[in-house]
């Protein structure tokens, strides 16, 4: 049986994510550990900085959308959420990374 060690901060969300991605992988024949060490594939949902990365590629689009749009609203509260991060360039992130999946530069051809 193949075995997943699973890792998060302790947030509510990544808490959540952790927690489906145990059933996911449960579901699929894997048995959970709880160190790395022990284990054939490693999760981890705590990427600190990836609010501060994503903000690079989220701010133009959130900046363009027009008042008149039903989302401005939304955007706006976003856009004073990610005040509260540095920007972080995108080119120290490793291309096994699963934030590559939404940035793009990923070595996985999924």
């Amino acid at each position: 049986m193949k075995k997943a060690a699973l890792h998060n901060l302790g947030c509510k969300v990544n808490a959540y994510e952790t927690e489906a991605m145990q059933e996911l992988l449960e579901k699929h024949g894997y048995e959970i550990v709880p160190f790395q060490e022990g284990a054939d594939v490693m999760f981890n949902s705590a990427l600190i900085y990836e609010l501060a990365v994503l903000k690079m590629y989220a701010e133009p689009l959130l900046f363009a959308i027009d008042k008149d749009c039903q989302e401005y609203l939304e955007a706006k509260r976003l856009l004073k959420f990610l005040d509260y991060f540095l920007p972080m360039p995108s080119d120290g992130i490793n291309q096994n990374s699963i934030l590559r999946e939404f940035i793009g530069g990923s070595c996985f051809n999924v």
